[in-house]
């Protein structure tokens, strides 16, 4: 079935989906997009909701798609007295959509309420556990479909159950050979295992991996059916049947050829009670990406494989782990929410737990039982491996879950530049211009923001050293940190033509906002020097800071402006934007900007706040929520409820339709630039930045 056909059945189903589920209510609020399956950069697989080109947030009639807009076809039947529904996905001829009553999302599940036909009930739960204490757990990279059926009108109703995916779950290249066989693992796990024919190693093709096996799985037993082959022929034979047999299609094809499909159906007898099926999906690699560290460029292996001698071995353990998955999922959520709605409020609650699965879902546990990397890509805006400037905005749910995944994310950057891999004197912008390839850039030549990543290296260090009072990790690399803070001190008060983190709004001379990192990193460098017991140096930077901050008062407020405040460049009085560096100044509880800069921002940015947001500065009306988050949580409790509330705001309606946006016109809610550009980044891990002072306080 071609694409264009696909499109055109999908948007029926949509429109016939308008009429059976207009009564769905959505907890805590109806996001752009739902996370389904989201675990790492690859397995990462959502339901578009939100503006043209999503449904509203029903799971039923259209298609679940990765993260970068392809289609992942997921598809789940259910045959309820004889009659076929369809409850996920968007098959044509099958059976109407089940009518959606309710869905939730938590910071690890989204669960689904279905009606089906006023005869049973579905709760349907996607859970991507997230364990940031928990290596071996989290180094897994699979995600659990629970599906419970239960009557709901008293009486008993004859039932069978059926999931599918599709071959496009394991390559971006659709014309490529698909290739799959299934099996049973030895404690009764029926699996099929779906794969590219030809393995590309640490290649990707339109976002997706080249290499890996998919797994697709769960428990055997007499009423189970598994089946191969073309997609209309297989979820035909269900609908007609309510039963799939027991076949393989030995026919290895290119994906888009007759579409084949990894079905299971179950038949669960005439149910009275709550009866649940579970699934886990699944993508093993056993070598996760190369990077270039101490002993040249070497491939790393998936840290799950330092645990499980076998794919199956990981499956195994996966599936028969849900009810403990489900327990410190459950903590998870638990203190997540509590933590949000004691520090402000069920607005923040709306935020964070959106967040953690997108936050979490750009990074893989890699190395051995001697040493452990996470390595971060930078989905959608660039794709880079291990981005400084990304890695920043995201670290503050590192320091709420876990600091030790911090210096994870370090380690590879610190390993690189100090074994003589890249020759400029400042802090590299990435470790490679492509995921997974972290081969670094010998040459200098990635992306220039000197300034930025060198307070970005510096202020990250520190804080995770202060967490965990590693001054040991401080004089390991104490050398560079200080070739680091020298160029700040020659570059940080007046900055050159650079471009910062947000580099999409261009380059300017003196930014305010970016001078401002610069001093506090030097700051920083002078508590690292304390805590090594480098007191001269300690003194000499600090010094510096202190009269950097007293000249950057000067330089970087608007004269006589009503109200006071930053400027977006030193001079530029009619301007003004987030001046979210500020939020290291708290974060590390260095003292060194007057209390008066922060009380000054917090009553400027309600005078300028539009419908979804305070503007990122006066060149667009655009503006970043990570940065919002940021500036949120050092102000005014007034300031910091109005940019909470308007990012929650956004979430609810947003016409945006994918994984979270940090980028959008804050009067429209809509795609500034290109719709996609900014999609499911890790940077919302940012969000988490008040949940991360309150941690440290």
């Amino acid at each position: 079935m071609s694409l264009s056909i696909r499109g055109v059945l999908a948007a029926f189903c949509v429109a016939v989906l308008a009429v059976a589920s207009a009564q769905s209510t959505f907890s805590p609020a109806r996001p752009p997009a739902i996370p389904l399956g989201v675990k790492s950069p690859y397995l990462s697989t959502w339901q578009f909701a939100g503006g043209d080109g999503g449904n509203g947030g029903y799971l039923a009639g259209q298609w679940p798609t990765f993260w970068a807009g392809q289609i992942t076809a997921w598809t789940g039947l259910i045959r309820v007295d004889g009659t076929t529904y369809t409850w996920m996905g968007a098959p044509e001829n099958v059976g109407p959509p089940v009518t959606q009553t309710a869905f939730e999302y938590t910071s690890t599940k989204s669960i689904f309420t279905m009606n089906v036909g006023g005869l049973v009930e579905m709760n349907i739960t996607f859970l991507s556990p997230l364990y940031p204490d928990d290596e071996k757990r989290q180094s897994l990279v699979f995600t659990y479909l629970d599906v419970v059926v239960q009557p709901m009108d008293g009486a008993a109703h004859d039932v069978q159950l059926y999931a599918d995916i599709s071959a496009e779950w394991v390559a971006g290249d659709h014309s490529s050979v698909a290739q799959w066989e299934n099996g049973i693992t030895t404690d009764n796990i029926a699996y099929h295992r779906v794969y590219r024919q030809e393995q590309l190693l640490f290649s990707e093709t339109n976002q997706q991996a080249d290499w890996g096996y998919w797994y697709w799985a769960t428990k055997n037993g007499p009423r189970l059916n598994y089946r191969s082959g073309q997609d209309v022929v297989v979820r035909g034979a269900f609908a007609s049947n309510g039963s799939i047999g027991d076949s393989s299609d030995t026919n290895f094809r290119p994906i888009n050829q007759d579409w084949p499909v990894f079905a299971f159906s179950s038949d669960l007898g005439r149910i009275t009670r709550p009866t649940s099926t579970l699934y886990t999906l699944g993508l093993a690699q056993e070598e996760a990406l190369q990077f270039d560290g101490e002993t040249g460029i070497v491939p790393l292996t998936s840290l799950w494989t330092s645990y499980f001698s076998s794919e199956t071995d990981a499956l195994s353990f996966f599936y028969n782990d849900y009810g403990s998955a489900s327990y410190a999922s459950n903590s998870f959520d638990n203190k997540i929410a509590a933590d949000s709605m004691a520090a402000a409020g069920q607005n923040y609650l709306t935020i964070t737990s959106l967040s953690a699965r997108q936050a979490f879902g750009a990074v893989q546990l890699v190395g051995n039982s001697t040493k452990q990397y996470l390595f971060l890509k930078e989905i959608s805006s660039d794709g880079n491996v291990q981005t400084v400037d990304v890695i920043f905005p995201f670290h503050p749910i590192l320091l709420y879950t876990n600091s030790t995944l911090l210096k994870l994310l370090l380690d590879p950057l610190f390993e690189n530049q100090e074994t003589g891999q890249y020759p400029n004197a400042w802090s590299m912008h990435d470790l490679g211009s492509s995921y997974p390839n972290a081969t670094g850039h010998p040459a200098g030549n990635d992306e220039q923001q000197p300034l930025e990543e060198c307070g970005n290296m510096l202020i990250m260090t520190l804080a995770y050293a202060q967490r965990l009072k590693d001054t040991a990790y401080l004089s390991k690399h104490y050398k560079i940190l200080k070739q680091w803070t020298q160029y700040l001190v020659a570059e940080a008060l007046i900055p050159a033509n650079q471009i910062s983190t947000d580099d999409f709004a261009g380059a300017l001379p003196n930014q305010t906002n970016l001078a401002l990192k610069g001093i506090i990193g030097i700051e920083a460098f002078a508590v690292i020097a304390n805590l090594t017991g480098n007191e001269a140096d300690a003194k000499n930077y600090s010094d510096i800071a202190h009269s950097y901050i007293t000249q950057w008062q000067v330089l970087g407020v608007a004269q006589d402006a009503t109200p006071p405040h930053t400027t977006l460049g030193y001079g530029l009085n009619d301007t003004h934007g987030l001046l979210y560096n500020l939020y290291s100044d708290a974060e590390l509880n260095l003292g060194l900007v007057p209390q008066s800069i922060y009380d000054m921002q917090s009553t400027f940015y309600p005078t300028v706040a539009e419908k979804y947001g305070v503007p990122l500065d006066t060149r667009h009306n655009y503006t970043k929520s990570d940065w919002e988050m940021f500036s949120a949580a050092i102000a005014n409790p007034d300031t910091q409820a109005l940019l909470i509330g308007h990012l929650a705001s956004w979430i609810n309606e947003t016409p945006t339709n994918l994984a979270m946006t940090d980028l959008y016109d804050a009067q429209t809610g809509n795609w500034p630039i290109n719709a996609g550009d900014f999609t499911a980044r890790p940077v919302v891990g940012g969000h988490f930045a008040l949940l991360a002072l309150r941690a440290s306080a």
